[in-house]
């Protein structure tokens, strides 16, 4: 894996997320040897001189466990009280596992509102750092006795992903029971064989991954994919890689790994860009016409009036938007110059009809290049 090499320095700031399945059993409920695996791995890392987050799962799992439940909790009262019984459980585990490295742990819950809000997105932006100089290892799950969507979501891959982009880390590893991305369901298919690179993330990659939760943990590799391409867009690295061997820290930063590495794109998006495109809620979203779709993806344009075929949703001018094609595919997001209600009024009309049509003119683009994120391929 000489290309990971090449992005690796001497300093890294590096996302580590955990799956439930390789920390927590239903039955035996949290898997403290493989906890300490971690912590030995992590504090030798740190001692190199990196800075590691962990985004860990369990927490609900480990409640299962305490509670001797026969299945996992399928109401969300239910999940959210499971996990407030499992995350002080999750976290004695590590706080001991790693204090007989010497190390020191943070605990940081978050919601989706935390990276949505911009202002509690600066304000969470901010501490890490501080961690980090401290050579303190911050332990982030999501809040799930509190945030509802997130249970429903119950997906800590897209968490390490906005986790890597609010850090800015230069890698996100995802660690689960599975080797990495393979040509097809290796399970079903005994041909199956693993990607180790990829360097694009286009549709036929998307395809391949195929979901396949298991009773406690609740992702499967869509959500490992769309985490990839909140990363790599914002040019993170990522891997997955199988957790349960003990010394995958080890062999991924030697190259000599086995799972799956998606490279980052050469041109790295600036934070106020990553925000906008991987972080920041849509509030509502416009479909475009072929036209306006090849200037977004091909010309680097502004989006303007002209190009806008329907509108949907309420929306305030400075509000993130999602721009969809004719085939309702998301391509792109943006901050919109226009409210939703002026929108309606404009759509499909020239620049020069805006200032009659609404008795004034800001300026003429919808959503200026700017503010604007391209999503997926850059290509029609």
């Amino acid at each position: 894996m000489h290309r990971l090499k090449s992005i690796l320095h001497l300093r890294n700031k590096i996302v580590i997320k955990i799956g439930t399945n390789l920390l927590a059993d239903k039955v035996k409920g949290i898997n403290l040897d493989r906890i300490n695996e971690i912590a030995r791995s992590v504090a030798r890392l740190n001692a190199m001189g990196n800075n590691i987050a962990i985004v860990s799962s369990g927490a609900i799992g480990a409640g299962v466990a305490a509670l001797r439940l026969k299945e996992r909790p399928k109401t969300i009262p239910e999940k959210q009280a499971t996990a407030a019984i499992g995350q002080p459980l999750l976290m004695e585990a590590y706080e001991d596992a790693f204090r007989k490295q010497d190390c020191t742990i943070a605990q940081v819950l978050l919601t989706k509102d935390d990276f949505a809000n911009r202002a509690r997105y600066l304000n969470a932006k901010n501490t890490f750092p501080v961690l980090f100089e401290q050579g303190v290892v911050p332990i982030i799950n999501e809040n799930d006795t509190v945030a509802v969507e997130e249970i429903k979501l119950g997906d800590n891959d897209n968490l390490s992903a906005l986790v890597a982009n609010l850090i800015e880390a230069d890698l996100l590893i995802i660690l689960s029971d599975i080797d990495g991305l393979f040509s097809d369901d290796p399970t079903k298919n005994n041909k199956a064989q693993l990607i180790p690179v990829v360097e694009k993330i286009s549709s036929q990659i998307e395809k391949l991954a195929k979901s396949s939760k298991t009773e406690l943990s609740t992702g499967g590799m869509i959500t490992k994919i769309q985490a990839a391409k909140r990363c790599v867009s914002a040019g993170i690295a990522m891997i997955i890689a199988n957790g349960k061997n003990p010394n995958i820290l080890e062999e991924i930063f030697s190259g000599t790994f086995k799972g799956t590495l998606f490279l980052p794109a050469e041109n790295k998006l600036n934070m106020r860009k990553k925000w906008i495109g991987f972080v920041s809620s849509a509030k509502g979203y416009v479909c475009i016409d072929e036209g306006a779709k090849l200037a977004l993806l091909t010309k680097q344009k502004s989006l303007l009036p002209s190009g806008i075929v329907e509108v949907h949703g309420e929306f305030k001018a400075n509000e993130t938007i999602s721009i969809l094609d004719l085939n309702n595919k998301v391509i792109a997001k943006g901050v919109t110059g226009y409210s939703s209600t002026d929108l309606v009024k404009i759509k499909g009309k020239k620049t020069s009809e805006i200032e009659k049509i609404l008795n004034r003119k800001s300026h003429d683009e919808v959503i200026h290049r700017d503010n604007l994120v391209l999503i997926g391929e850059p290509s029609c």
